[in-house]
């Protein structure tokens, strides 16, 4: 394990690289909190809660401050407390995010994460008696701040376990990492650019509401805060998102929603792709349209046939000039030699 800053302090450059990684343990993707050895004053499932954690002086409950996060009692023996967390998709984790805000008398000074493989849907009992690996060693925690640190592990995970020591409270746990999909769940025609198959962000032109990563989570958004958002373009040119593949593939067809974004989606869009083993993503002349520039209205699910048939590994979503959307889906389909390299790599990092 290294950390990439002393905890508690995001500097001048901002978080670290990790972070722009997917949350492996986001609900959003389908994480839970499946078990915690004590929860006497707030929930365990608030670890996992989308956003920042909130916060009011003025709010007590019947057990004493509520919280919003996972806080233990004061422990009066030896020992510590967890919280096992299974994640949204099997992953190889690049670094987490212990978030202790607005706990400042009660947050835990030490904590640790270890992590585990296991194969279908193991019982707490099961998974409090498994062998657990060490990705982030005891280490020091900051109260009421954003505390980081980098894993160096290769391996594929299922489920985490947060420790802390010897008690306290953690607002919320963020683990950052590239999902690896099973290739057995990969036949014949799937999302290549969801989340939970391995797709991520890459890069993005403006993401000033909310982030384009949320255009490939699971299901259809619930409201707009829920999909890409930009700011309101002033001058010339045109918001963008470029995504990596969870695989190389090849898009058969497309679905654009711009579900509740009724007086902000945008006037255009415009999907290109292109194969960075052979092409450069950085050149224009590089990549190859899927769906030339054509108009698409607000509040509605689109589907539309890709116009071309190319392997990719990346894709570049254009909207005109601006303007937000819900979710973003190419359906496709792998070569055999990508099916094959897939399942090598898998069975590797589960090793």
């Amino acid at each position: 394990m290294n950390q990439t800053q002393p905890p508690g302090a995001e500097g001048t450059a901002g978080p670290p690289a990790f972070t722009a990684f997917t949350d492996l343990a986001s609900r959003a993707l389908g994480a839970s909190v499946v078990a915690a050895n004590d929860e006497l004053f707030a929930q365990r499932e608030n670890l996992i809660t989308a956003g920042d954690a909130a916060f009011d002086p003025a709010v007590f409950g019947h057990k004493g401050k509520v919280y919003d996060g996972w806080e233990t009692r004061r422990r009066r023996e030896p020992g510590h407390d967890w919280a096992i967390v299974r994640l949204g998709a099997a992953g190889v984790v690049r670094g987490v995010v212990v978030d202790t805000a607005w706990f400042r008398g009660n947050y835990p000074p030490f904590v640790s994460i270890e992590a585990l493989a296991a194969d279908d849907y193991p019982s707490v009992a099961e998974l409090v008696d498994a062998e657990w690996t060490t990705l982030v060693a005891r280490t020091d925690c900051a109260g009421d701040a954003k505390n980081y640190y980098a894993v160096d592990d290769e391996r594929c995970w299922t489920h985490v376990r947060l420790s802390i020591y010897p008690d306290g409270g953690v607002a919320r746990l963020r683990v950052h990492g590239e999902a690896i999909a099973d290739p057995r769940l990969l036949d014949g025609t799937f999302d290549l650019v969801a989340a939970e198959n391995g797709g991520r962000l890459v890069r993005t032109s403006d993401a000033f509401y909310s982030s384009p990563a949320q255009l490939i989570l699971p299901g259809r958004a619930r409201s707009m805060g829920e999909g890409w958002e930009n700011a309101r373009r002033r001058g010339g040119g045109n918001d963008f998102a470029i995504f990596a593949l969870g695989l190389p593939g090849t898009v058969r067809h497309l679905e654009i929603d711009t579900g509740y974004f009724v007086g902000n989606a945008p006037g255009w869009v415009r999907v290109g792709v292109v194969d960075a083993r052979s092409g450069d993503l950085e050149a224009d002349d590089a990549w190859t349209d899927i769906l030339p520039r054509r108009p698409v209205r607000p509040d509605t699910r689109h589907r539309f046939v890709s116009t071309r048939a190319v392997e990719a590994t990346h894709v570049r979503l254009d909207v005109y000039p601006d303007g937000g959307m819900s979710r973003f889906r190419l359906w496709g389909e792998l070569s055999e030699a990508t099916r094959e390299e897939a399942q090598q790599r898998w069975t590797a990092l589960r090793a």
